[in-house]
């Protein structure tokens, strides 16, 4: 059994030399604190593992990684993406699922109704004991879209990223809309154009905190580039020849991206 133990958003993997792995073994890797419950996980494919949250370690900041800390020798505290570089994808992916559940449980503790506390049924579904509401674990839903004008590809920079990379557009999507609807919207927003030939791509889930990202190519019809300047601090079309800094790989921004590239 794989333990997917969190600390803070961070999760705890077992150093091997050079290496980091996430720990297994019939019993928790460190002890659950009081309170604290111990979720199982099944994935698609029928993979089990276990979660729980912990609260009290201690932590020295390591040189290593902004985003990483070290525990003791043998352990390392490292961010959920960042993880991406270190840990199989399937692992990654158990890992991002496993932040959601426990994301959910946090945030599912009283009906949102009348306030009591809920019971927990099934490991994706809870339930409150008065009124009877079941919740389950939410989905935020989002838009994503790869925008060919020529042999140029759209780029924005968000205010939100934290480095100076460029990604696509992309926004959540609003209650009454198709997947398309918001495409067009969030687009004719953020940029002031707008597009046709609307293709979808693919679909990513995005445990940030609990996400699911909808993939969509497609073409520059007609607008000059106004930014929603609350949202972007930059953009524009860019040939493969002058890409700037793109997102990193494991991300459906950077799939498209790849795609594009590719293909031109």
């Amino acid at each position: 059994m794989k333990w997917f133990v969190f600390h803070k958003g961070q999760l705890l993997l077992q150093q091997q030399g050079d290496a980091l792995r996430v720990p297994e073994g019939n019993e928790p890797p460190v002890p659950v604190p009081d309170g604290h419950q111990v979720h199982e996980v099944t994935m698609n494919n029928g993979t089990k593992v276990k979660t729980f949250e912990i609260e009290d370690i201690d932590i020295q900041q390591s040189t290593v990684n902004s985003q990483r800390s070290t525990v003791n020798s043998h352990w390392k505290l490292i961010g959920l993406r960042d993880s991406f570089n270190y840990i199989p994808l399937e692992d990654y992916l158990c890992g991002g699922k496993a932040a959601q559940i426990l994301y959910w449980d946090k945030h599912s503790r009283y009906c949102p109704t009348c306030g009591v506390l809920t019971i927990q049924e099934t490991p994706i579904m809870k339930k409150c004991p008065q009124c009877g509401l079941e919740m389950y674990p939410p989905i935020a839903t989002a838009i994503i879209v790869l925008i060919q004008k020529g042999n140029e590809i759209l780029l924005v920079h968000n205010r939100a990223f934290k480095r100076n990379y460029y990604g696509l557009v992309a926004g959540f999507l609003e209650a009454g809309e198709s997947l398309e609807q918001c495409v067009v919207r969030e687009v004719k927003e953020e940029t002031g154009l707008t597009i046709k030939n609307l293709q979808y791509f693919g679909s990513q889930t995005w445990p940030y905190p609990s996400g699911l990202m909808v993939g969509f190519t497609a073409e520059y019809e007609s607008g000059t580039i106004k930014l929603q300047e609350d949202e972007l601090s930059a953009g524009a079309f860019y040939s493969k020849d002058n890409l700037p800094e793109i997102p990193k790989k494991m991300s459906i921004a950077r799939k498209l991206i790849d795609w594009w590239l590719a293909n031109h």
